[in-house]
């Protein structure tokens, strides 16, 4: 085996073992950084919708309090102006979604489905649990969740939600008396379930991912190259003119031209080593001919 082809055997399992760990560092990294984004995301339309039931209780509901009590009116209900914000966003945006999901809604629409109420027993069995992330597929790929427990904390609510009897007769009549009642204080009765696509950030994670392997393959190989150069003047060279001046001398070309010796390095300090030797032996032979010994 060459000296060449075990530089470049240790090399090449050097580059391998190199460019295998920062392919696994950088993937985990890109995959944590598209799911931060997808959660940013999610947040911000959480947020929105917040900021939506913040706007409809405290300046539309007054205003429309005369007419509610001739009429129910759905822009009243906090979720209803949420929905409505998020349907927006959804023509431009359709794989986003925003959902109130409770287990007894009084709009069926709002009925929770099997994946939706596993999120909703699971705040109800975790008092304590603030948020809940996950992820599911769907038929569009991956889909991060993002969700939080809806708790009844403000007895208001209880005047709609606790018997029919207590809750207005326009919203009776409306969407009757069989669904939305029996809620009770401090009662978690649904989530508010953010999902937002994983595919574009995953996809661009991905890209991104390929683009580094290959920048990393390219730059190992240029390096790869950079030092075969450099070893074949640096070292093989060198050592090739060694060796074949190693086998002329030991022929009996005692008389041959020394080396030129270049620099300071190892290869120098060897090659004054062997011009050394070569006078030494020459010096020896030379002796043994004037004497005349054997």
């Amino acid at each position: 085996m060459t000296l060449r082809l075990k530089f470049n055997l240790v090399l090449g399992l050097a580059s391998c073992a190199g460019i295998a760990l920062a392919a696994f560092l950088v993937y985990e990294l890109l995959q944590k950084n598209a799911r931060e984004e997808v959660l940013d995301s999610a947040r911000i339309m959480m947020q929105s919708a917040f900021a939506v039931r913040g706007y409809t209780v405290d300046e539309v509901r007054p205003l429309l309090a005369l007419q509610q009590k001739r009429q129910f009116l759905p822009q009243t209900v906090p979720a209803y102006a949420a929905h409505r914000y998020i349907g927006k966003l959804q023509k431009e945006y359709p794989e986003y979604s925003y959902r109130e999901a409770t287990l007894n809604p009084t709009n069926p629409a709002d009925r929770a489905s099997d994946w939706e109420a596993d999120i909703i027993n699971h705040f109800r069995n975790n008092d304590d649990a603030p948020e809940l992330v996950g992820t599911r597929e769907t038929p569009t790929g991956p889909s991060l969740y993002m969700s939080r427990p809806i708790k009844i904390t403000d007895p208001k609510c209880l005047a709609c939600h606790s018997t029919p009897s207590a809750a207005p007769q326009t919203m009776i009549d409306m969407y009757g008396s069989s669904n939305g009642f029996g809620w009770k204080q401090d009662e978690v009765v649904g989530a508010q379930i953010v999902s937002v696509p994983m595919s574009l950030p995953l996809q661009r994670a991905d890209e991104t991912f390929k683009l580094f392997i290959g920048l990393l393959v390219g730059v190992f190989l240029v390096i790869a190259v950079l030092l075969n150069v450099m070893l074949d003047f640096v070292v093989i060279r060198p050592v090739k003119k060694l060796s074949d001046k190693a086998n002329e001398v030991s022929l009996g070309a005692l008389e041959a031209e020394e080396m030129p010796v270049k620099g300071n390095d190892e290869i120098s300090s060897l090659t004054q080593s062997f011009n050394r030797m070569h006078r030494s032996l020459a010096n020896a032979v030379r002796l043994l001919d004037e004497t005349g010994e054997p």
